[in-house]
């Protein structure tokens, strides 16, 4: 008789930020779209093309309407990055005569940053503003910024990181006022706080399925058609799908798990959100009775799930290394993880190397419990406990 496997101890899970799992029902309601419904959704000419592209047509209709724009402003892509490499260099490219200066902050995400430098060897002149202690934009400095030649501002709607969420209402009227383009990389935001193109004044803006829930490798940018009608270059070339801004052959097992995940959180958003603000004070509560702990970010203005700290006196991958048995965290983006240089988020904070390398991101999800926070909790300070008690041995 064959032994049974044991079963492998996994820690507790708090790196929503990085992905989230999927909920069993975006399963359920991806499964029939990968052998039932698996036709192309481009194919017009039968019954199997009909039914994936009715499916994608919904879920175009889910999206769009989670964030109040029109179902045709909805292009698919392959996640928020490419979205991001679509809004940023697809308006350098269409908008190149009026003028190459670009606008966006030193804490974004490196999807966001890393186009911009690569405009800047094109000959792009880009702004990068500073934050505040809080890790929010100053909007006087994002008015001194703005130029005749500035084209695009481009600042995300929640932190990665630190889980800030930025002015985007302030932001998007003075881009209005002066017609430059507003587009905001919401792929942490979307399903979490509402967003409403219309009363931000945005233009463009990059999402994700799966921070939400959903699954990994679909995402959309809303591209913005009346009032003003945004052009953009297209950065993938082949087919003319998606309006010609993005071809290649549409996933719809993908899309349809990406609307299902944001029709759930929508739904819930309220009732979901005040419980993770919940268990992020309770937490936090737990984890200053530490010495030297310091909250990174806006106490308040950021995401229920997220909670960024930086503590005193330890070193940080020794840190990461004590709790990994119990819990699974990251000290900053997870796209970043295997570099050895701090968090560019947390220097943007005026963070010292030390303290930006001893830093803990917990992203808190839905699936976590009361008891789970208690036990992460318990374990940090014990942790650092020991760590800070270790380090004041005297060596032998």
């Amino acid at each position: 008789m064959k032994e049974a496997a044991r079963p492998i101890y996994r820690p507790i899970y708090l790196d929503c930020q990085a992905t989230t799992p999927v909920d069993p029902r975006v399963v359920e309601a991806m499964l029939p779209f990968f052998s039932e419904h698996f036709g192309n959704p481009a194919s017009i000419t039968h019954a199997y093309g009909w039914a994936a592209e009715a499916a994608v047509s919904q879920s175009r209709q889910t999206l769009a309407a989670a964030i109040h724009a029109e179902p045709e402003e909805i292009i698919f892509t392959s996640g928020a990055t490419e979205a991001n490499n679509l809004a940023i260099k697809g308006v350098a490219e269409a908008y190149f005569a009026q003028g190459k200066h670009i606008v966006t902050v030193q804490t974004e995400h490196h999807a966001v940053l890393d186009p911009c430098d690569y405009l800047e060897t094109l000959g792009f002149d880009v702004t990068r503003l500073p934050v505040q202690a809080d890790g929010l934009v100053a909007i006087a400095d994002l008015e001194a910024a703005l130029r005749p030649d500035t084209i695009l501002v481009s600042v995300m709607a929640a932190n990665n990181e630190i889980g800030v969420l930025q002015p985007l209402a302030e932001i998007g009227v003075r881009c209005r006022d002066r017609g430059i383009l507003f587009h905001t990389d919401a792929a942490q935001a979307i399903g979490k706080i509402p967003l409403d193109v219309n009363a931000l004044s945005v233009d463009l803006l990059s999402m994700t399925a799966h921070k939400v829930y959903g699954p990994k490798g679909i995402g959309a940018l809303y591209v913005r058609r009346r009032r003003p009608r945004v052009q953009l270059a297209p950065q993938i070339h082949g087919g003319g799908h998606e309006r010609g801004l993005r071809s290649g052959t549409l996933a719809p097992a993908q899309i349809v798990g990406f609307a299902k995940a944001v029709e759930l959180a929508i739904a819930t958003m309220a009732e979901e959100q005040a419980q993770l603000a919940t268990w992020r004070d309770r937490l936090w509560q737990q984890v200053q009775t530490l010495p030297g702990v310091r909250l990174n970010g806006h106490p308040t203005q950021r995401l229920a799930g997220n909670l960024n700290i930086s503590i005193e006196g330890v070193d940080g991958q020794a840190l990461l290394l004590g709790l990994r048995a119990i819990v699974a965290l990251s000290s900053g983006a997870a796209c970043s993880s295997t570099k050895t240089t701090p968090s560019h988020v947390l220097k943007a904070l005026g963070r010292s190397d030390a303290l930006a390398y001893a830093s803990l991101r917990f992203g808190l999800g839905r699936f976590n419990t009361a008891a789970e926070i208690d036990r992460v909790a318990e374990a940090v300070c014990e942790t650092v406990t020991s760590l800070r008690q270790a380090s004041a041995q005297p060596s032998r």
